[in-house]
């Protein structure tokens, strides 16, 4: 990739609409002083003393904060929230973002599936705790798979980009169930121009006429392997025979392999020096690819581009950061210098 296809890129994400599918979870932090001591005198224990609140969108609505940050302007969240106080926070955030909520169902018969994490904060650095999970464990109410499925369909084709986030593992109790599922692959086989792509922690083997991007070790288990994969090339030229759509598989530091049907091709990470957060990082490579195939960029590149706006958000420690337009151009100026200088010293 040159300058010249960045700005391209960068242009045109500013011209995009975008459908979010998914399980949409709020990220919520509490940040703990340890030298604040305090003990109930009920039971004896010690007292945890939070000093600051912050939440922030995750899953689906961390792929939404990302969009945003790369100057999408149109998003359409799609998916379901309880009638909660974290449902109202998610709302207001992602409302915050610019996104079109409309398609943000809110159920009574429905948590607003949250991450709690406890994060002790020390001088130089924070210690998380053991997270608290809020989620739903019965089955998806059919009357919201019945909304899901009448968007998906009606506006789907409407949108340059429909990004898929298969958060839960609990079969049936999230968004993607069996149902939506099935609509997804019926968008794909009557839109075949459509870009869809797929994350899936768990059923990344169900899905078929989308694209999907596995990481190493989901891959392994959509083949049937005990654990990571060990030949990326191979292993996403086998998935592609599943889904009859590029496969973009991501390995870490290693970078991304991507097989479009006639090539397996790598397209590297950038090294990134000091500490790192890779929470949101796969969120961040998802939209990376989806706004630059929207864009007009060919599967390679848009995996590079993924790999560049991920290598942005995991320098932010703490939080599922994003990437904004003059973070990335001066990212990829800082890249393609050191690519010059070593390919001087050979």
């Amino acid at each position: 990739m040159d300058t010249m296809q960045l700005e391209q890129i960068l242009k045109q994400a500013e011209k995009l609409k975008i459908m979010v599918v998914g399980d949409y979870f709020l990220d919520h932090y509490l940040f703990i002083d340890p030298t604040k001591e305090e003990f109930s005198r009920e039971t004896g224990k010690r007292v945890y003393q939070v000093v600051q609140v912050e939440s922030s969108p995750g899953a689906a609505g961390s792929v939404v904060s990302k969009l945003s940050a790369l100057g999408v302007p149109d998003i359409i969240a799609v998916g379901a929230i309880g009638r909660d106080t974290y449902g109202f926070e998610l709302k207001r955030l992602l409302q915050a973002e610019g996104a079109d909520i409309s398609n943000l169902l809110e159920s009574h018969d429905r948590v607003t599936p949250t991450y709690i994490k406890p994060t002790l904060r020390f001088e130089v650095y924070n210690e998380e705790l053991n997270r608290l999970d809020i989620k739903n464990w019965s089955e998806t109410p059919r009357e919201l798979e019945d909304r899901f499925i009448s968007t998906i369909k009606e506006q789907g084709p409407t949108c340059d980009a429909v990004i898929v986030i298969d958060q839960v593992d609990e079969p049936e109790c999230g968004v993607i169930t069996s149902r939506v599922r099935r609509a997804l692959r019926e968008l794909g086989e009557q839109h075949p121009q459509l870009i869809i792509l797929v994350d899936s922690r768990s059923r990344i083997h169900e899905f078929s006429q989308v694209m999907i991007k596995p990481n190493e070790f989901e891959a392994g288990k959509a083949l049937g392997l005990d654990g990571p994969i060990d030949d990326p090339a191979r292993a996403a030229r086998t998935l592609f025979q599943q889904t009859l759509r590029p496969v973009f598989l991501t390995c870490g530091e290693n970078g991304q392999w991507v097989y479009d049907g006639t090539q397996a091709v790598h397209a590297p990470a950038l090294r990134v020096e000091g500490p790192i957060d890779i929470v949101g990082a796969g969120d961040s490579t998802s939209a990376g690819i989806v706004v630059a195939l929207a864009s007009g960029a060919a599967p390679q590149d848009a995996a590079f581009f993924g790999n560049l706006v991920a290598s942005i958000t995991i320098t932010k420690l703490g939080t599922t950061g994003t990437a904004s337009p003059q973070e990335i151009r001066a990212r990829f100026d800082e890249y393609s210098g050191k690519s010059s200088d070593d390919t001087n010293a050979e």
